[in-house]
């Protein structure tokens, strides 16, 4: 029986020291130029391996249903869960007319960043892949999923929702914009979105209750070093983030969220759940890398 388990996707990020400043809210790059960067690096991410590298650095049973490609990316990112201790539950495959999933991080002067996302196989989790016998679990965690790969997360929802299993569900704004949630969100224990996102999930600026008659239970919001809310549909929460320097912003939303889910795995309150999911977010924001920094603790102990 895992603790958790997530499914989402897994990418490798290439990141991009740029060195450009931001103006306004946009990055320019000048048309026909060549620009030399200050750094490039490779790290394993994607939403389903960020949360679950995050989850088994915390002491829980974590296994990752996701399709990676058998190439280079591929090869990396199974060694990376491998060395983790997450147990790799999906499918791997070779398919010429298609790729694992990359990310291009291009970073701001103002340490922001604007990502470019090849999602390939994260798009094509078919339910047919899995193994619903090896998806013994007390909760499953959906990151974003597109196409085929949400129609699976969907119908996983309710076989496990009908056995009691717990769902968390962090959605992005283009899920948000292209799918219908309703059949999850009726079914999410834990909806743990951005100010942006929720406003637009919720169609009102009154997010919290809005979201919480959706469906879920507890809901919440981050707004990057702004207050983070929650609401469980009696009572609302609030924690205030630390000034801390930040390097690099990627995986900071992964690392909040898989801090919140795993204090309600371990049975800690509301108010101790939100501190860990600021601790980890904090934590990756001083480094590069969606995962170098997390946190390794035993909250089972």
């Amino acid at each position: 029986m895992y603790d958790v388990i997530t499914l989402g996707s897994a990418v490798l990020d290439i990141f991009l020291e740029t060195g450009l400043r931001e103006k306004g809210k946009f990055m320019a790059y000048p048309v026909g130029e060549k620009i030399l960067v200050k750094g490039i690096r490779f790290y394993v991410g994607g939403g389903g391996t960020n949360t679950a590298v995050a989850f088994a650095r915390l002491g829980l049973k974590t296994g990752y249903i996701g399709k990676i490609d058998s190439e280079f990316g591929g090869r990396k990112i199974l060694k990376l869960l491998k060395n983790e201790k997450v147990k790799f539950l999906g499918k791997t495959e070779k398919n010429p007319k298609s790729l694992g999933g990359y990310s291009i991080i291009l970073d701001s002067k103002e340490k922001d960043r604007t990502v470019l996302t090849y999602k390939g196989f994260n798009e094509e989790i078919k339910f047919s892949d899995l193994k619903i016998k090896k998806i013994k679990a007390k909760w499953v965690y959906f990151s974003s999923a597109l196409k085929e790969s949400f129609e699976t997360q969907k119908k996983l929802a309710k076989i496990l929702c009908e056995k009691g299993v717990k769902i968390a569900f962090n959605p992005s704004m283009y899920i948000i914009k292209r799918e219908k949630l309703g059949e999850i969100l009726k079914r999410t224990d834990v909806l743990i979105l951005n100010k942006e996102e929720a406003e637009a999930l919720a169609k009102s600026k009154n997010f919290l209750i809005a979201l919480g008659k959706l469906g879920p239970k507890i809901v919440v919001v981050t707004d990057g070093k702004n207050i983070v809310y929650t609401y469980d549909g009696k009572k609302k929460y609030s924690v205030i983030p630390h000034k801390v320097k930040v390097v690099e912003a990627t995986g900071a939303g992964d690392a909040f969220a898989s801090g919140f889910v795993a204090g309600q795995i371990t049975g800690k309150s509301i108010e101790e759940s939100l501190k860990l999911g600021l601790e980890e977010s904090e934590a990756v924001i001083q480094n590069y890398g969606a995962k170098n920094n997390l946190i390794k603790r035993n909250l089972k102990k």
